[in-house]
């Protein structure tokens, strides 16, 4: 495990600019939703303590656990007095996606976001990376930064690494590509304070979850996305994974074909009538694509093929777009 601990090293930073603090001196709030995680959540906290960016704070909700993990972060939070602060509403059960909603609106505005699940481990220089890359896009445009996964088991073994992201420029910020698929794992993503402000103005739709909602945002916004190919993170892959993370997109599409259509379209429509509702977080361009395919995807089969050649929607591959535009048409 050692060998992934030390690996891989922080991007380059790029020159700062007069109006900008050091990616280093960045101040980061960590995001953190916590349920019945006790058993690797010490883990995870410890590797947030070791990473290389100094300035962080942790803002963590729990979502009614009745295991140890409440008392697990008491403890972490007693070693870092005015690191750790604890968000106590809203009360009882509301899921993860609503769960960081909420720490995302009680985040300060100016602010760089980062999901964090209980159960990974970072490596030393994640925020590092993160920040090195956000820093390079103009501070008022949207950007997210995600990044590849080495897979381990419950021990911290090494599986594998997790699915290649796009490299062909302009791909992963590609908005009718977003519709269709989230490439952005949960656990990698950090935030710019411009695209905080698009999630906490926006909260995502019953059924969505958070990592795919802030991408349709940033790129319904026109704003940056990075796709970092180094891994940043080891994602454990467990029986308790709410999503887990598949190797190759063959097993991603195999794993879809056995959810069948219901789960994905009724998904894909709840995410279109809440951008459709908000035209004014979305580009001109795609103020327009949303409107166009939320009123197609209520009618009958025929019109809802034809909006989606229209809007050229597909997805990372062959296969999945064939399986994208079957279940368009049945459901």
């Amino acid at each position: 495990m050692s060998d992934l601990l030390e690996a891989p090293r922080p991007a380059r930073a790029p020159a700062a600019r007069p109006d900008a603090a050091r990616p280093d001196a960045a101040a980061v709030t960590i995001l953190l939703a916590t349920f019945d995680g006790g058993t690797f959540l010490a883990e995870q906290l410890a590797s947030l303590a070791a990473q290389s960016v100094p300035d962080w704070r942790l803002l963590w909700r729990d979502d009614g656990s009745t295991d140890n993990s409440v008392s697990i972060l008491e403890q972490f939070a007693a070693a870092h007095p005015g690191r750790v602060r604890r968000l106590a509403t809203p009360s009882g059960r509301v899921g993860v996606a609503a769960s960081y909603h909420a720490l995302a609106q009680a985040a300060p505005p100016d602010t760089y976001l980062a999901f964090c699940d209980q159960d990974d481990v970072w490596l030393p220089h994640k925020m590092a990376r993160a920040l090195a890359a956000l820093r390079a896009v103009p501070a008022t445009r949207p950007a997210l930064y995600c990044s590849r996964q080495f897979l381990v088991n419950a021990r911290l073994d090494r599986l594998g690494t997790s699915i290649d992201l796009p490299t062909r420029p302009g791909m992963a910020e590609d908005f009718a590509r977003a519709l269709t698929g989230n490439l952005a794992t949960g656990c990698t993503i950090v935030l710019n304070p411009a695209a905080g402000a698009l999630l906490r103005t926006a909260p995502p739709p019953a059924g969505a979850l958070h990592d795919w909602w802030s991408y349709l945002l940033v790129t319904g916004a026109g704003g940056a996305v990075i796709a970092d190919a180094e891994p940043t993170l080891l994602y454990r892959q467990h029986g308790g994974n709410l999503i887990g993370a598949p190797q190759t997109r063959w097993r991603r599409a195999r794993a879809a074909l056995r959810r069948g259509p219901g789960a994905f379209m009724a998904v894909f429509r709840s995410h279109l009538a809440a951008l459709a509702a908000r035209p004014d977080l979305l580009s001109p361009r795609a103020a327009l694509m949303v409107a166009d395919l939320d009123q197609a995807m209520r009618g009958p089969w025929p019109g809802r093929l034809s909006a989606v050649r229209r809007h050229r929607l597909r997805r990372q591959t062959w296969l999945e777009s064939t399986l994208f535009v079957v279940w368009t048409l049945i459901g």
